[in-house]
């Protein structure tokens, strides 16, 4: 076996939450890319559509579930039936997540505290429950990946909206307890910590906050924000057997921005 046949996913199944668009859709065309089959989980039907488009142009088989998976019931309704009708699932990838609300936390209504931190925070928890405990009873390992934020470990600058930096906060150390419990079955648990990237909902709070962007952009060491396909091959990394001894790590990929 090659070094590059190491990153192959070849007869895998993955299953991502919020793939239809922006750092999800880039990781599940890249996971297609390197060989998987994909099960995409998102609200919106004409952005689900699309991907499936795109992966079975990749000569993948693509499976799309309308859902919004920040709504507890739902999520884990949308997660017994990928198990029931799509599985096996080999690859899990929490993605779904943002701060939508700028919201200073004197100010935050405890309702939408609840509502943003199952957004953020619930949908991994009970994806991870659900899918990551069929990997156990089928015995055969698997890997996890949950996207986090660099909001994880540094605060957000000229911003509120706090629920964000503490769901994420949260789902490092789930990360890394959820390693810990699994290792021995083999699953690998792992964070990516994004920075700044240009994604759909960047570009609009680009367009009304021009400032915080621009200041956050002269702080990148690398000197730009990243672009979502930036994301694929650390994604393919580390659904893969490249990274089968790594669990519990939280990656940082931010252009330098947390360095300084």
């Amino acid at each position: 076996m090659t070094v590059l046949d190491r990153f192959r996913l070849d007869g895998k199944r993955l299953f991502i939450t919020g793939g239809s668009r922006g750092l999800g859709r880039e990781m599940a065309l890249a996971i297609a890319e390197a060989g998987a089959d994909v099960v995409v989980a998102g609200r919106d039907a004409a952005s689900l559509d699309r991907v499936a488009e795109e992966i079975r142009a990749r000569q993948r088989e693509a499976v799309t579930l309308q859902a919004d998976m920040s709504i507890p019931e739902a999520c884990e309704a949308t997660c017994q039936k990928v198990i029931d009708q799509h599985g096996p699932i080999d690859i899990l990838i929490n993605n779904i997540g943002g701060r939508r609300e700028n919201i200073p936390t004197e100010q935050m209504p405890l309702a939408k505290w609840r509502e943003l931190m199952d957004l953020n925070l619930t949908s991994a928890f009970v994806c991870t429950k659900v899918i990551g405990g069929a990997m156990i009873a089928r015995g055969q390992g698997g890997r996890i990946i949950n996207i986090a934020s660099i909001n994880a470990l540094v605060a957000g600058r000229k911003i509120a909206g706090r629920h964000y930096e503490t769901a994420k906060a949260a789902m490092v150390q789930l990360t890394r307890a959820t390693a810990v419990d699994w290792a021995p079955h083999g699953i690998t648990v792992n964070a990516i910590c994004p920075g700044g990237f240009m994604t759909e909902p960047n570009q609009r709070w680009a367009k009304i906050h021009p400032e915080v962007v621009s200041a956050f952009r002269a702080q990148v060491p690398l000197g730009d924000h990243g672009q979502p396909e930036d994301l694929g091959p650390l994604a393919v990394y580390l659904a893969s057997d490249a990274s089968r001894y790594m669990t519990g790590a939280s990656l940082v990929i931010d252009g330098g921005y947390t360095l300084c």
